[in-house]
């Protein structure tokens, strides 16, 4: 994966721990900057990143996502294109509640979004519609790229998942089955003969080459 054969690449990379990462907090589109070991968390992230050479760099405008992009940037001499739409689910009366008190103030709500029905997550966002704003946003972008280019998106855990789900036509039921990403890991997007494919999931270093895959 580190060659440039073959077609274009989206790398989603998550930003780096936050103090309300720590506490368990919902942070959804509240603006909560890195801890230093978050902003350390990008910079050797960003090592790792700039060796794929990147052709284009976009991000959520929130600060632990951009902060975290700036990283890569600063390696790669690309200029930093952030967007609104790429911010973490806005989950209004959640926001700021560790999942405890989540759990304790909006049972009913919490357990249905456990069971992985359509929740308006404290008066806010579907993953559904996250997905509506920020895969076009993406989709346009990776456009943009050369032949055989690649796209680093930084995000936040939700809407990663939302945007993978999305690109790799599963139904909002199943967006669930993709795991979350470790703060400053990635996942990797690959176009394949019959749309994108999941090349790499919550990984933190390099990817190597698949052997003896079924393609």
């Amino acid at each position: 994966m580190t060659s440039r054969a073959g077609g274009p690449r989206i790398v989603f990379w998550r930003h780096g721990q936050t103090s309300w990462n720590l506490e368990s907090r919902f942070q959804g589109s509240t603006d909560i900057p890195l801890t230093e070991t978050g902003l350390a968390q990008a910079q050797r992230a960003a090592r790792l990143l700039a060796g794929l050479r990147p052709d284009l760099l976009i991000s959520s405008d929130l600060s632990r996502a951009s902060a975290t992009a700036a990283e890569l940037a600063r390696l790669t001499d690309l200029e930093v294109q952030q967007y609104e739409g790429l911010r973490e689910t806005y989950a209004g009366s959640w926001q700021g509640l560790t999942h405890a008190e989540i759990k304790a103030r909006y049972p009913q709500e919490y357990a249905a979004f456990g069971r992985g029905e359509p929740v308006r997550r404290g008066g806010g966002e579907l993953s559904t519609e996250v997905a509506d704003r920020s895969v076009p946003l993406v989709l346009a972008a990776a456009e943009k790229l050369p032949e055989a280019g690649t796209l680093v998106v930084v995000s936040h855990g939700g809407t990663i998942r939302t945007m993978l789900g999305r690109l790799l036509d599963l139904a909002p039921e199943q967006w669930e089955s993709l795991g979350g990403l470790s703060n400053c890991c990635w996942s990797v997007l690959g176009q394949g003969a019959r749309g994108w494919r999941l090349l790499e999931h919550n990984a933190g270093s390099l990817p190597e080459p698949v052997i003896g895959d079924d393609t």
